[in-house]
């Protein structure tokens, strides 16, 4: 597939911008782990796309540029209070349900790949790990671009993207990574 028709499939399926860039351009700093294991989102340590199970970070970048190419993906929210959490909640989830249903589909088109999410995973709540239990859907799980430690802001200036969108909008930013 080629990369136009992946932007174009993105775009079909609702995101407000793709873009197809190689994994080994795809900036990393392990610098942002730290970050994860303050566990400002209640993940950390209790789901298993994130630290410290997911892996680290050099292992993290390692499966990002095994494969050749990732498609960038963004959304862009409507956001009254950036302190509503609630709201923010609710963009992500459909940030992440919209790169599923494009995983789904692209997967279905012969083109197999991993997702990486606007957040850890929400597959199942609480997560399997919780319970001592394997992952119920280890093909759709999916970890966060922070847990990766991907310096999106680099990432998506790179891709033509805007990271801050203006007063009023916030982006979302995951990757189908794929060969």
């Amino acid at each position: 597939m080629t990369d136009q028709e992946l932007i174009r499939q993105a775009e079909e399926a609702g995101f407000a911008a793709a873009a197809v860039v190689p994994t080994g351009e795809i900036p990393f700093d392990a610098s942002f782990r730290p970050y994860c294991e303050e566990n400002l989102c209640g993940k950390y340590g209790v789901n298993y796309s994130c630290p410290p199970d997911c892996g680290t970070p050099e292992e993290m970048a390692r499966r990002i540029t095994g494969k050749k190419r990732a498609l960038v993906l963004q959304t862009i929210w409507e956001i009254d209070d950036y302190s509503d959490n609630e709201a923010i909640k609710a963009a992500k989830g459909a940030h992440n349900r919209t790169t599923i249903a494009l995983a789904k589909q692209l997967r279905s088109q012969g083109l197999p790949g991993f997702i990486v999410g606007a957040s850890g995973c929400a597959l199942c709540n609480p997560c399997a790990i919780t319970q001592h239990q394997p992952c119920k859907f280890p093909d759709l799980q999916y970890s966060c671009m922070s847990a990766y430690c991907i310096f999106v802001r680099k990432l998506t200036e790179g891709c033509g993207m805007e990271y801050d969108c203006g007063q009023g909008l916030l982006a979302f930013f995951g990757m189908y990574v794929c060969d």
